[in-house]
Formats: C-alpha cells, sequence, structure tokens
C-alpha cells in the first residue's frame, strides 16, 4: 500500500506530527548517547516543562520510538531509552539540526530585514 502524506487521510501524516512535535526532535537528539533518567532529561532538554515532558515521552512511547524501562526501586528509578525504529530517525534529525544551525545567520538576518524579533518566538510549552 502506497503513502500519500499530502492526502487528508493518510496515516503518515500521524507519523510526520509526531516528528515534528516540539519536543520530540530534542528529546531523540538527547537520547542519542543512550538512555537516560527523567531528571536528566530535563536538565539537558533546556526549557522544557516536566509536565510536557511526560507528555511527549509517553506519546513518543506509544508510538514505538523509546521504551521506558521501570527498575522498581525507592526512589523510583525510571530509564527511557530510544528503540531501533527511535534510533533511525537520528539521521534526518541530524540534518535538519545541521542545517538550523548553520543557517541561523540567514534567518536572523532575513527577520532583522522583515522587522521581526530575532530571538524566535517563544512558544509556550
Amino acid at each position: 500500500m502506497g503513502y500519500n502524506v499530502m492526502s487528508v487521510t493518510c496515516p503518515s501524516r500521524l507519523v510526520l506530527h509526531r516528528i515534528g512535535a516540539r519536543w520530540t526532535v530534542f528529546v531523540v537528539n538527547a537520547l542519542e548517547d543512550g538512555p537516560l533518567r527523567f531528571t536528566a532529561l530535563v536538565a539537558r532538554i533546556q526549557g522544557v516543562t516536566p509536565k510536557v515532558l511526560t507528555e511527549t515521552l509517553r506519546s513518543m512511547e506509544e508510538d514505538g520510538l523509546l521504551t521506558r524501562v521501570d527498575y522498581g526501586e525507592q526512589p523510583p528509578h525510571v530509564e527511557y531509552g530510544l528503540t531501533d525504529l527511535g534510533r533511525s530517525l537520528l539521521v534526518p534529525l541530524r540534518a535538519v539540526r545541521e542545517w538550523a544551525e548553520s543557517h541561523v545567520p540567514e534567518i536572523l538576518e532575513a527577520r532583522e530585514r522583515a522587522g521581526a524579533d530575532p530571538q524566535p518566538t517563544r512558544q509556550r510549552a
């Protein structure tokens, strides 16, 4: 069966929505080197609130992009890691990240020419 993301009924839109969700990119990048505990993720992904990170992690787990391992200890010890499917996102997301980082000057110049705030718009978490 072929998929066409431009079709309103295509399930591939769900996949793009997950990949394009604001914090998914950051979680995938944060977990690149291996599993992390929740507090380590919050520290690594500056600006994410615990509530939003929890929601993002749950969605990513439901989509099969990461695993959640609860070691059943007190205090709680839970780790999050990428699945093979989640790791397969590293290559395309790395390309997007490199593009974004290398084109900051052009984007800031364009925003300045347009009279826009040079800083990215702060979105609510």
